[in-house]
């Protein structure tokens, strides 16, 4: 992620970060495969560290196995994408309110 100038973060800032990365990344997963094709779903989402932060995002899909040719890799690949995407924007808003 590149440098926004995002202010040190709270504990509650961080939890609410890593609530919305988790949304994020499960809203695109369920929006491309009905729930019921999911049969796992596990996200972890780890923030450390004020500056730099340092964001990991865990994702781990298993599909039932009626959806054997979709590419779950792929998929996976674009929720941590969202998750990021959504963190970046998050923070963006975060570092504007500081400056105020």
């Amino acid at each position: 992620m590149e440098e926004i100038g995002i202010p040190i973060l709270t504990p509650e800032q961080v939890e609410e970060l890593c609530e919305i990365a988790e949304e994020a990344a499960r809203k695109y997963v369920l929006s491309q495969i009905p729930v019921h094709r999911v049969s796992d779903l596990n996200l972890t989402i780890d923030i450390q560290g004020l500056k730099p932060l340092t964001v990991n995002v865990d994702l781990e899909v298993k599909l039932s196995p009626l959806m054997k040719d979709y590419n779950v890799e792929k998929l996976a690949e674009e929720a941590k994408e969202r998750a990021f995407s959504a963190l970046e924007n998050r923070l963006r808003k975060l570092a504007c309110q500081s400056k105020k």
